[in-house]
C-alpha cells in the first residue's frame, strides 16, 4: 500500500485551497531550566533564543504551503504588532492573505510557551500563556469576511476550516460558506471547535474530530473502534457529513461513512515528544487529498504519516512533500513490500535521488540462493543508500542456455527470497536477455556484480557509465557457486574444505 501513497503523493500537483478560520500566533521561548529559583521553589529558565510561528488556521496554511499547494487564508487579526507579525509570515510562505480582515475590536490570538530543557537532553514544553478574544466577530466584520470568502470558493478545490472558537467560525459565517460550497461542488472539510455543539457543521462533507472532541460531541466515551465507529455515524447521521475522520492518536483513524460502512486505520507507534500542531497536520493533509479527489482510505492512510512526523518534533514544524515520501519509503520497507512493477520503482528511485540517496544496483539469476549471493549482496548495499535487485524471469533464465532443470526455483520464489533479505530495497523482474532496458530506466547511481568478473565483463556496464555511474566488481566466496551447489546435490562433486571451513573448494567426484 505504501507504494500506491508514493504514487498519489508524487501525482498531487498544486491544487487551490481555501483556509478559514481562527489565525494564531505562537511565540517560543527557549531556555535552559539549568536550575531552581532561590526565591521560590520554581524551575529558573535561562533564555537562550526566541521564536515565532504560524498556529491555529494560520499553522494550517502554512502546512499546505510546506506541502506545495497554493493557499488563500481567510479570518481576522487584530491592529497590533502580533497581526502584523502573522501577515508577513504568510505573505513569505507565499500564501494569499486577500481574505484576512484587520478586526479593531479584539486583540490578535497569541499563544506563548516555555520550552526549557536540562543536561542537554529532549526540550520539553513547560508552561504556556495564551492572550486572547473568545467573542464572536462583530457583524460588520463577519459580513465583511463572507464577502471576500463567498466569491472566491468556487475559484478552489476544497475549503478548509479550522475553528478554534476564538470567534471567527460564527454560526452565521459556518452556514454561507458551508452551504456556497456545497452548490459548487468544492469539498469542505472541518477541525471542529471544542464543544458539544456541533449543528453549525450540518452539510460539511466531511469532518476531522479527535477522541476527546467527539466525545463531548457526542456524549460518547471512545476507548474502542467500535465506540469510534457508534460516535462517528451518530455525527454524519445528524449532520448530514459525507464521511468523518475520528483521529484517535496512537489508535490511529476511524472514517465512518454516509453509507454506514465504516474503516479503521491504525499507525505505527511513533516517539511522541509533542502533540502540538498535529491535528492542524491531520486537516492539511486530508484537505490536499480531498481536493486531489483521493478515497477516504488513502486520506486515513496519508494522515496517520503526517500526524505521526508531526507528534515526533518539538512544536509546530511544517513537513514537506519529500519528507512524507521518505517515511512511506521507509514503511514499505518495514512491511517488505520490496517486489514492484518497474514504473513503479523508477518513481520511488527518483524520489530517494531527490531526498540526495545512492541507489545501488545488481542483477542475476539468482537461482538457488546462497552465501555467496548474501555476502556480495551486503557489501553492495554498503556502497550506497538503497539497493535494488532485477532477476531474470523463467524464460529469460531458460534462454540463458544454462541446464535444462533451470531455474530450480521459480521467479516468484527467487523474488520472495530476495525480497526477505534486509539489506535488499528493491526486487524487479525484467524478461530481456540483458538488464540494459532496466538500468536506462532506473538509472542508478552504481552497478555491482559479484563472483569473478571485471569491471570490464559486467554487463551493462557501457550504459551506466554512458550517464556518468560508477561500476564495481565484488568479490566472491572461493568454490561457492550455483553451479557447483547444484552439481554436488546431483552427486557430480563434493566439496572439500580448505584451511578455512567457510571457503571450501569444488573438486569432480570419482
Amino acid at each position: 500500500m505504501s507504494y500506491h501513497l508514493i504514487d498519489l503523493v508524487q501525482g498531487l500537483g498544486t491544487p487551490r485551497i481555501l483556509v478559514l478560520g481562527d489565525l494564531i500566533l505562537d511565540r517560543y521561548l527557549w531556555g535552559n531550566a539549568e536550575r531552581i529559583s532561590q526565591e521560590a521553589p520554581v524551575i529558573l529558565l535561562r533564555e537562550e533564543q526566541q521564536e515565532i510561528r504560524l498556529g491555529g488556521a494560520a499553522n494550517v496554511a502554512n502546512m499546505l504551503r510546506g506541502l506545495s499547494a497554493r493557499v488563500t487564508m481567510a479570518g481576522v487579526v487584530g491592529n497590533d504588532r502580533d497581526g502584523e507579525d502573522i501577515l508577513q509570515a504568510l505573505a513569505a510562505r507565499g500564501v494569499d492573505c486577500s481574505g484576512i480582515l484587520v478586526d479593531h475590536t479584539r486583540p490578535t490570538t497569541v499563544k506563548q510557551r516555555l520550552i526549557g530543557h536540562a543536561q542537554h537532553r529532549h526540550p520539553h514544553q513547560m508552561l504556556r500563556i495564551d492572550r486572547e478574544s473568545r467573542e464572536p466577530l462583530e457583524s460588520l466584520y463577519a459580513t465583511q469576511l463572507l464577502d471576500r470568502v463567498v466569491s472566491q470558493i468556487s475559484q478552489h478545490d476544497a475549503i478548509l476550516i479550522s475553528d478554534y472558537a476564538k470567534g471567527v467560525c460564527t454560526p452565521e459565517v459556518l452556514r454561507r460558506v458551508i452551504d456556497v460550497a456545497r452548490d459548487a461542488g468544492v469539498p469542505t472539510l472541518v477541525d471542529p471547535a471544542p464543544t458539544d455543539d456541533y449543528r453549525h457543521y450540518a452539510g460539511a462533507t466531511a469532518m476531522t474530530p479527535n477522541r476527546t472532541e467527539t466525545g463531548k460531541a457526542t456524549g460518547m466515551t471512545l476507548r474502542t473502534y467500535d465506540e469510534a465507529f457508534a460516535a462517528g455515524a451518530k455525527l454524519v447521521r445528524q449532520l448530514g457529513l459525507e464521511r468523518i475522520f475520528v483521529t484517535l492518536d496512537k489508535d490511529g483513524i476511524a472514517v465512518v461513512r454516509g453509507d454506514g460502512s465504516h474503516e479503521a486505520f491504525p499507525t505505527r507507534q511513533r516517539e511522541v515528544y509533542d502533540i502540538t500542531g498535529a491535528g492542524d497536520m491531520v486537516l492539511a493533509t486530508i484537505g490536499l487529498g480531498a481536493a486531489a479527489r483521493w478515497e477516504d482510505a488513502d486520506l486515513a492512510r496519508m494522515a496517520n504519516i503526517s500526524g505521526g512526523l508531526e507528534v515526533e518534533q518539538v512544536g509546530v514544524v511544517c513537513l514537506t512533500r519529500e519528507e512524507l515520501v521518505a517515511d512511506l519509503l521507509h514503511e514499505r520497507s518495514l512491511n517488505d513490500q520490496k517486489l514492484c512493477p518497474l514504473p513503479i520503482v523508477q518513481r520511488h528511485l527518483q524520489s530517494r535521488k531527490n531526498l540526495g540517496q545512492k541507489v545501488v544496483f545488481t542483477n542475476g539469476c539468482f537461482d538457488v540462493l546462497h552465501i555467496g549471493h548474501v555476502s556480495y549482496l551486503k557489501q553492495a548495499a554498503a556502497l550506497g543508500d538503497c539497493l535494488v535487485v532485477a532477476i531474470n524471469t523463467d524464460d529469460s533464465v531458460r534462454r540463458l542456455g544454462k541446464a535444462p532443470d533451470r531455474p530450480i526455483f521459480p521467479e516468484a520464489q527467487r523474488a520472495e527470497m530476495l525480497a526477505a533479505l534486509e539489506c535488499v530495497d528493491y526486487v524487479v523482474l525484467f524478461d530481456e536477455d540483458t538488464p540494459h532496458n532496466v538500468l536506462e530506466t532506473l538509472q542508478p547511481d552504481v552497478l555491482v556484480k559479484g563472483g569473478t568478473y571485471t569491471p570490464e565483463q559486467i554487463v551493462g556496464r557501457e550504459v551506466v557509465l554512458g550517464y556518468g555511474g560508477e561500476v564495481h566488481a565484488l568479490g566472491e566466496r572461493p568454490g561457492i557457486s550455483t553451479t557447483n551447489i547444484l552439481a554436488r546435490l546431483r552427486g557430480e562433486a563434493t566439496i572439500l574444505p580448505l584451511t578455512k571451513a567457510s571457503d571450501p573448494v569444488v573438486r569432480k567426484a570419482g
